[in-house]
């Protein structure tokens, strides 16, 4: 969340910011609050004085003569109308902060000045290119269609499950499971990224700290289970468990950064999607994905932004598969997010470039919201830390361009050379 103090500050200053995201701020009912909340708050702290005051009557009234337990009579009665009226205002002056606190959360993170003007992902602007797409001497299948005789079953998946889940077999599961082992080892090995195994259910608390609660609960499935104090969550990314590492903790300066990285499986409703890419796997309830995090110094995210979109790169330029990496405007970025940038990898069926990555800086938006903080050598003092997420990458829709970009005439796919160790050494699903 953004710095509260701040909002309540200068709305109009937030107000302005937030309208390139599209973004309604309600200033007038800021405003309102605001003032409610210190005319309580002066009004609180006169009761305060005066109770400071009318406790040090007992020794005056004792001086002029009156006996002590009069004395103390006297004020007690004075004190306890004093602290009646404290305590009203005292719970008016919290149940203002609460609602100016509800606000806050639905409050989006200000887009860096960078950011370019736009209303939808229409408008994102490309910064780059990498590879030229493949000219097929044949009409091109998309991955539903040549996936049919290889192991790629919609019809069992919707058996089991329903719309959009997939069941994957023989060596086409084998290609999925390669491709993430692929992404996990090229992270790891190369990127220096520490692997975590983290839970896939988890409290609220941990979504609120990353910004999925309260206000995209509707794309997230919950249990119910009725013994449960409360609900767990299925993650909709690994961003959720490997950021909330660090919730509630206060890091050393020289623990930062922080690279980590997991595959998980995560789940997604996909509410406000319906009719969107309703074919194949593009949108999934269930999908796996190697996710990257970092947890750096404030002066660094930037920096840690480029390198993290460069790691992600890699990964495609590897599988060589083409794409474009484009910087999301106004209009398209996150909740979360203060600067985006896509990677979008070149689709032969559809004739497109499709997302495949997403790469973040929060500055310190989740963090205020888990409290992770390091402590700054110079001052000694505890400051929020930036986080940064980002896939590296999206495992099914890897997939997807691999069986898109290396199929041939007969339908069959060839494997990428530096997917063949992950393979057996196989170099032909057919």
């Amino acid at each position: 969340m953004l710095d509260p103090r701040y909002v309540r500050e200068n709305p109009e200053v937030v107000a302005e910011l937030l309208s390139k995201k599209k973004f309604i701020l309600d200033v007038d009912q800021i405003k309102s609050l605001e003032s409610e909340r210190k005319s309580v708050q002066a009004k609180a702290q006169d009761l305060r004085a005066e109770k400071k005051r009318a406790s040090k009557q007992v020794g005056q009234l004792i001086g002029q003569g009156m006996s002590v337990d009069d004395a103390k009579a006297q004020v007690a009665e004075q004190l306890t109308a004093i602290d009646a009226q404290l305590t009203e205002f005292e719970a008016k002056e919290k149940s203002i902060l609460g609602d100016l606190d509800a606000m806050m959360f639905g409050i989006p993170n200000l887009p860096h000045e960078s950011v370019p003007e736009g209303d939808s992902d229409e408008e994102n602007v490309e910064l780059r290119r990498w590879g030229t797409p493949k000219e097929f001497g044949f009409e091109a299948k998309d991955h539903v269609e040549l996936g049919e005789n290889l192991g790629l079953d919609f019809e069992a998946g919707a058996k089991l499950s329903g719309a959009r889940f997939v069941v994957m077999r023989n060596k086409i599961a084998r290609l999925h499971r390669a491709l993430a082992q692929f992404m996990l080892d090229l992270q790891t090995q190369e990127h220096g990224y520490e692997e975590c195994y983290t839970p896939y259910l988890v409290h609220g608390k941990a979504l609120f700290g990353t910004g999925q609660l309260p206000k995209f609960e509707e794309d997230l499935f919950k249990t119910t289970a009725a013994e449960q104090e409360q609900p767990h969550y299925l993650i909709p990314t690994s961003e959720v468990t490997l950021t909330n590492l660090v919730a509630d903790s206060i890091l050393e300066a020289d623990e930062l950064p922080l690279k980590l990285t997991g595959q998980t499986p995560c789940f997604r409703s996909e509410a406000g999607s319906y009719g969107r890419d309703t074919r194949g796997m593009i949108r999934q309830h269930q999908f796996e994905k190697v996710e990257m995090v970092r947890i750096v110094h404030p002066d660094t995210s930037f920096d840690a932004l480029d390198e993290m979109v460069g790691n992600a790169e890699t990964v495609l330029q590897k599988l060589e598969l083409p794409y474009r990496v484009v910087t999301l405007c106004g209009g398209d970025l996150g909740f979360g997010a203060t600067k985006t940038y896509d990677l979008e990898v070149w689709l032969p069926g559809q004739q497109k470039y499709r997302e495949i990555s997403s790469v973040s800086n929060c500055l310190d938006f989740q963090a205020r919201r888990m409290q992770a903080r390091f402590r700054n050598p110079e001052t000694g003092k505890p400051e929020l830390v930036h986080t940064l997420n980002g896939s590296g990458l999206a495992v099914g829709r890897a997939m997807v361009a691999v069986i898109e970009n290396y199929q041939d005439e007969q339908g069959r796919i060839h494997i990428p050379e530096a997917l063949k160790p992950y393979m057996g050494g196989l170099e032909i699903i057919e």
